[in-house]
């Protein structure tokens, strides 16, 4: 257990596993569902032409790479449905040559605190193996919605996976602590702001804002927020509103569609226009 990261073996791998590598020189980190056999289940961009719905950074990868975009281990890597950002792949393609990790379920709030990067480990208790493995393999069939980097991204349907937990939809953040990091830094330097008379110097300036930023990555951990809520997969897409939000897109397009004229006359014009002509013989 270190300060910024969980490092693991592969051989420490167990299903239902939450694990995430590195991107970018540790810029972000992309997150996952072990479901076994060398398989996990993670959440990305929807599947898009020449991509094979990856994740941004591994999309302009493959472009820019020559070879051949097929995993030569697993016919089935890369399975994802159209207009789904859930991916399966093996563990080979999901770390791209990164190292392992394993995201820390149930740590003691010390602990959590203690940790210099959000999006390694949560104060929430896990579900059991087969709740998690459940919904990873569900979610694969049926989509988690659109992709958001703030609000609905791969650490988040990690924890969901995992926990079943869900912020309310109108919550302008998810339960990613990437996310709440991004945007707990600049926060708290600005919140700390009008403490600098108080602090000694530069270091004091830094002190203060290290305490805020550590504690509002604490108040937004869904182990800690008390606005969560517990939803079933198979609910999930209602709770979501995405059933709904689809539904008014469809009306939308049918909307925009040019109406269409019909040209058969009506009972009663056909009726006058056939009087008119026998008069006009007459």
């Amino acid at each position: 257990m270190g300060l910024l990261s969980h490092r693991v073996e592969r051989s420490e791998l167990k299903p239902s596993d939450h694990i995430y590598t590195w991107r970018a020189a540790y810029s972000y980190s992309h997150h996952g569902i072990y479901v076994g056999g060398s398989k996990v289940v993670h959440f990305t961009t929807k599947k898009e032409a020449g991509t094979g719905g990856l994740d941004s950074a591994v999309a302009i990868s493959s472009l820019l790479s020559a070879g051949s975009p097929e995993c030569p281990t697993f016919p089935d890597c890369g399975f994802q449905l159209p207009d789904s950002g859930v991916i399966l792949t093996c563990l080979d393609c999901f770390l791209r040559d990164g190292a392992l990790h394993g995201f820390e379920y149930g740590v003691p709030p010390a602990v959590f605190l203690a940790k210099l990067r959000g999006g390694t480990c949560t104060t929430a208790a896990s579900d059991p193996a087969d709740a998690v493995v459940h919904r990873a393999m569900y979610l694969l069939q049926n989509g988690f919605g659109s992709y958001d980097v703030f609000e609905n991204n791969c650490e988040d349907f990690a924890l969901y996976c995992k926990t079943g937990l869900l912020l309310p939809p109108e919550k302008g953040i998810g339960r990613s602590g990437q996310a709440a990091s991004a945007v707990g830094v600049p926060l708290a330097a600005l919140f700390s702001t009008p403490f600098r008379l108080m602090s000694a110097g530069p270091l004091g300036m830094a002190a203060v804002t290290a305490g805020m930023y550590c504690a509002g990555r604490y108040i937004t951990d869904i182990g800690v927020r008390k606005d969560v809520v517990k939803v079933e997969v198979e609910n999930l897409s209602a709770h979501l509103g995405w059933r709904r939000a689809k539904a008014e897109e469809e009306w939308v397009k049918k909307k925009q569609q040019p109406a269409k004229v019909s040209t058969r006359l009506l009972p009663l014009k056909r009726k006058r226009d056939s009087d008119l002509h026998l008069q006009s013989v007459k």
